[in-house]
């Protein structure tokens, strides 16, 4: 089936598209392809990336032509020499089908958030950002990733696993302090399309999966992300996000889950809050309810807020401890965002 970007092509981009993918599967030493201007073969090979996860072994390619010649020839950049990404492929495709065979028959959601799972749980954040981490290798075999091979990754576990699934890629944007283009993944379920950064709730963890960023709208989303690179289908349900069954407008609601919470002796206690933006005074409310609460239990509480999206995780302690901390997620931008008064 044609990768999403590959729809978007002209003829002869898909020409340039369909060698490049046959080429780089045989580990060929040399494609000849039609010549297209630099930019649009460099905007053809992204797409071909973005669509095609398995290809992880291209990391990307050189070329040669004569000036008058219709054809040039890409020299792809392999990561490894041909046995060893022969002997790695095979693992990797095999590991994929492992880990697709416990979500068979399972809805296209659940199949979503247990790869969005499988991330949280078993994929760390490689701030050396080694080659190998942008690609499906890392996260699947050494267990780390940036975001571009978690995403990669996500893209490839739902292609076993029959969801519909774009790899999105985003602008950087020095001025807001956002140094890196930035790649998530949107997923289509029920005939409707989700953002889900596996990548920004994994720098979210603290004790318990976060998924602050699992199906969301565009609303939501382009919060705390920047524009697209390349357009991706519009996301317009606002009501399927994972904290949807934990969000609240009332302190009462606050309040009584809190209570719960610690009846239960639950070490922490999630939600979602759309009473209004996260300012200085929301905040301090909150803080005040849920503190009042854990006294009661002799408990003192920590919290944690991701402001964009209006997360709060309110972790039950021991110490009277008090503290605040407000999450960035990773890659998003060099200073956390500050409560407003």
């Amino acid at each position: 089936m044609a990768g999403y970007y590959y729809k978007s092509l002209n003829k002869q981009q898909r020409a340039v598209y369909d060698a490049m993918r046959q080429g780089f599967d045989a580990l060929a030493p040399a494609i000849r392809v039609e010549r297209l201007e630099n930019a649009e073969l460099a905007d053809v090979y992204q797409r071909l990336k973005l669509d095609e996860p398995l290809l992880w072994f291209v990391v990307g390619y050189t070329y040669r032509f004569y000036p008058q010649a219709s054809h040039v020839e890409l020299v792809p950049e392999y990561l490894f020499d041909k046995a060893k990404i022969r002997e790695h492929r095979q693992a990797i495709l095999s590991r994929i089908a492992r880990l697709a065979r416990p979500l068979q028959g399972k809805t296209a959601r659940e199949k979503a958030v247990a790869i969005h799972d499988f991330i949280l749980e078993n994929v760390r954040y490689d701030k050396l950002k080694k080659s190998y981490s942008h690609e499906i290798i890392g996260p699947l075999t050494q267990g780390v990733g940036v975001c571009e091979g978690m995403a990669k990754t996500v893209k490839a576990l739902c292609d076993e696993c029959g969801v519909e699934c774009i790899v999105a890629l985003s602008h950087d944007n020095p001025d807001r302090g956002v140094k890196y283009r930035h790649a998530w993944n949107v997923v289509q379920l029920e005939g409707k399309w989700y953002h889900m950064d596996a990548t920004f709730d994994t720098s979210l963890q603290r004790g318990e999966k976060r998924y602050d960023y699992c199906l969301l709208d565009d609303r939501r989303i382009f919060r705390d992300h920047e524009r697209l690179v390349l357009p991706v289908p519009a996301c317009t349900d606002g009501d399927s996000f994972y904290y949807r069954s934990l969000s609240f407008t009332k302190m009462e609601q606050v309040e009584s889950r809190v209570r719960q919470a610690l009846r239960k002796r639950a070490e922490r206690f999630i939600f979602h809050w759309r009473g209004g933006g996260l300012n200085r005074t929301i905040v301090g409310d909150i803080l005040a309810v849920a503190r009042a609460q854990a006294a009661a239990k002799g408990k003192g509480v920590q919290c944690a807020l991701n402001v964009a999206q209006g997360v709060i995780q309110l972790d039950f302690t021991d110490q009277p401890a008090q503290d605040m901390t407000v999450q960035q997620p990773d890659e998003a931008r060099d200073d956390a965002p500050e409560l407003e008064t």
